[in-house]
């Protein structure tokens, strides 16, 4: 096998991915909605050097001209009104195997100890 069908076989692997986590998410938004839930694209990350929230870098994809949005961590944020005029605010990060690593973890103890969210969900596939 050469060097170039095997380039060319991870990238439609990447491809195919990247696609099955769209549409993961998509479904897990759709759920969430359903159940009464806002949800909108969290994008914000921590920076946990200096423990201060900062805004997510886009990604942008010179070959496609493509611009991504949402790279915060969390996946979304979600609001649900509760019934003292109240909303809670929850953070959703949705995984294929539904395992954080350590840099996941570790900014998932800040958000939860700085009460940036009152819990936040890992859904899995």
């Amino acid at each position: 096998m050469g060097e170039e069908s095997k380039k060319e076989k991870n990238s439609i692997r990447g491809k195919k991915s990247r696609a099955s986590g769209a549409r993961f998410e998509l479904k897990v938004r759709a759920d969430l909605e359903k159940q009464g839930w806002i949800i909108d694209k969290w994008t914000n990350n921590v920076d946990i050097e200096t423990g201060k929230l900062t805004k997510a870098k886009r990604k942008f994809n010179p070959f496609s001209k493509v611009l991504g949005i949402g790279t915060g961590f969390p996946d979304f944020v979600c609001f649900k009104p509760n019934s003292d005029e109240n909303y809670e605010v929850i953070g959703l990060e949705v995984k294929g195997n539904g395992y954080l690593d350590q840099t996941e973890k570790a900014i998932c103890i800040w958000l939860l100890d700085n009460k940036i969210f009152s819990r936040i969900l890992i859904a899995r596939n």
